[in-house]
């Protein structure tokens, strides 16, 4: 399992924020839209998303996820996570932060949300694939218009 740790970050000046982890990671982000920067660096085994920040929420983390490798994948520790007692929220096919993913949530006792989740595709560069048995949740997919990105209202 190749799996990568998400962060979802906060940034008081965005432009500011996508020069520096440039320059840190080594590359340009892989993806930038209006309010939004994704950064893959190939070097670290982490998807580092920045957003404009929101209400003196600058610098904070939004949420933390990893990244697995397909869909079973989300459904493998899905299973185990609600073997273990832990409260879950699933999202099946939601388009969120210009992507369509699979995954579900955990709180920890503070508060910082965990997600699990699949890309299935990016929303500007695919179609979507049918599944058998799944169907697409719609939402808007720009982070920060619905829930799907920040967790937090």
């Amino acid at each position: 399992m190749s799996a990568k740790v998400h962060l979802h970050v906060h940034a008081s000046d965005l432009e500011k924020s996508r020069d520096f982890y440039e320059r840190f990671f080594g590359g340009a982000p892989v993806k930038e839209k209006a309010g939004y920067v994704k950064f893959l660096p190939d070097w670290a085994p982490v998807n580092l998303a920045l957003s404009r920040g929101r209400s003196g929420r600058e610098g904070a983390v939004d949420h933390v996820g990893v990244q697995v490798d397909s869909p079973a994948g989300v459904m493998e520790q899905l299973t185990r996570v609600r073997a273990s007692g832990l409260p879950v929220r699933e999202e099946i096919g939601v388009d969120c932060c210009h992507a369509n993913q699979d995954k579900f949530w955990v709180r920890d006792p503070d508060g910082v949300e965990w997600e699990v989740y699949y890309l299935n595709y990016d929303l500007e560069d695919e179609a979507p694939v049918a599944r058998a048995g799944v169907l697409p949740m719609a939402k808007d997919a720009s982070c920060g218009a619905a829930a799907c990105c920040s967790t937090s209202s």
